[in-house]
Formats: C-alpha cells, structure tokens, sequence
C-alpha cells in the first residue's frame, strides 16, 4: 500500500483458518454471509498473521510482531516472518523501532526468541495500559511476562495520542484491550490506517451486529469499532486490520445508509 511516498508492506508471520463461530459472534444469532470474506467447505474464515513494514525517513518500523516460531494453537501455522522480512530487503538489525497495537501473543511473538530481544537495535514502544494489564497488574500473563521481560529496557510508552515519529500516529482505540492502539501512517496529504485487532473481519465492519470474542470490554470494543469505521466510510482512507486475509487493505463507503466494503 502507497501512502503518498511511503509503502506499507505487510509481512507475514502465518495464516490461520478459525470455525466462525469461534471468531465472531453476531447478537441475533445470524449465519455469516460476507461474500469478501466467505467460508471454506469446512466453515473456517481464512485470518492471517504478521506485521506491517512501514519506512519513514530513516526508521525501519514494524508494527506488530507476529506469533513467532512457537505459537501453538489449532488452526494456525506460523514462524514466516523473519524469513519474509529478509525478503523484503530487511535483516533483523535494520528495525529501529517496533510499535505494538496491543500485547496478545499472535502480535508480540517475534520480539524475543528464547530470552533475547530479536531486533537488536530497535525501540519498543506500547500504550502504558497494555503493558499494565499483561505484566504487571493482577491480571498480568506469565507466558507473555517471560516473552516481553527482555524488551523492558527499551521499552517506550504512551498513554495518549502521540506521533512517535513523523508520519506515524499512534490513537489509543482501548477495549479490545486496554491500551488497543491504531496506528496512523501519513505522507503527502495521504494516510491509511492500521487497526490491529479494532476489527478482525470484514463482516463486522459492515453490520456492526458482528462482534469480536476476544473483547477485554466488549461494549469499548463495539463503541470504537463502530466509531472508526463510520470515520473511514466518511474519508474512504485505506486500511488494514490485523488479520485479514493477505494482511490486505480495504476501503469503506456508506451507501444507502449501509456501510459498503472493497479491497483497495
């Protein structure tokens, strides 16, 4: 994705086919119909995983992290992603900064291996509310604990929206999680946004009767779902969640008062 100057390059980590009903729940019980993003035979919805390569002036940002190589959950393969960074024309030491929307493991898996920070030179950098909620409050995870506790020293928090380098905007979007953040990218009078897990499928986005299930405040999660896309539909930027298939951009406009989906 162009961004005035800048490309957004997704980087796959791995790809995922979940049963839907294991995804989204819809509050009237309705059967999933999204012809953007059917079902397979089996009745799975293709997500994938990964990272958004951006590159602005002289930083290598990634946002997001992936699973890394040993995220075991049925449905889901991963570990693609420093291989598919080399690809990209990037090493390991050439990120100078790493950007989480929020601290699930499917978002943070690569930023240690086995006790070592993966990218030696990079910054970290969280919404204070995540980092709180998964390390150190009484709802703090130990699995991500042990992954996360080598980034300490250079971690970088924000607890309002704050452009962490130029171009690129971090917007608290809290229920999903409490620090949930999107990330704004902006070059040339252009920007596209990228979600994280505000919204995993596309269905949500177009009846907001759809609803995530992983939702720490579902009724925050719906709010600024419903919030961010009726600003997208009224500015037709592009943008990309975190698990849509390809780690793909779409665009949303509003006709005849619905909310209408296309890839960009």
């Amino acid at each position: 994705m162009k961004v005035g100057n800048v490309d957004i390059v997704p980087i796959l980590d791995g790809t995922a086919r979940l049963p839907i009903g294991n995804t989204v729940t819809h509050r009237r019980d309705a059967r999933w119909d999204c012809p953007h993003q059917p079902l397979d035979e089996h009745g799975r919805i293709h997500m994938d995983i990964g990272a958004f390569l951006v590159r602005l002036g002289d930083r290598t940002i990634l946002v997001d992290a992936g699973a890394g190589d040993d995220f075991v959950h049925e449905g889901f393969v991963t570990g693609w992603l420093p291989a598919n960074l080399r690809r990209a024309g990037v090493a390991l030491d050439d990120v100078t900064d790493v950007v989480f929307t929020h601290l699930h493991p499917d978002h943070v898996g690569w930023a240690t291996v086995r006790g070592e920070v993966t990218f030696p030179r990079a910054t970290f950098r969280v919404h204070e509310a995540d980092w709180a909620y998964f390390m150190t409050a009484p709802t703090a995870d130990p699995v991500l604990q042990e992954t996360l506790a080598p980034i300490e020293g250079r971690l970088e928090m924000f607890d309002e929206e704050t452009e962490l380098v130029p171009g690129l905007l971090a917007r608290p979007a809290p229920g999903h999680t409490p620090g949930s953040t999107v990330f704004v990218v902006s070059d040339a009078g252009e920007r596209a946004l990228l979600l994280g897990d505000v919204v995993h499928t596309v269905g949500e986005l177009t009846d907001p009767e759809w609803e995530g299930m992983f939702d720490v405040d579902r009724a925050a999660a719906n709010a600024i779902r419903e919030r961010i896309a009726d600003e997208l539909a009224a500015s037709g930027d592009p943008f990309a969640p975190a698990h849509f298939p390809e780690l793909s951009f779409g665009r949303l406009i509003t006709a005849d008062g619905l909310r209408r989906f296309s890839w960009a």
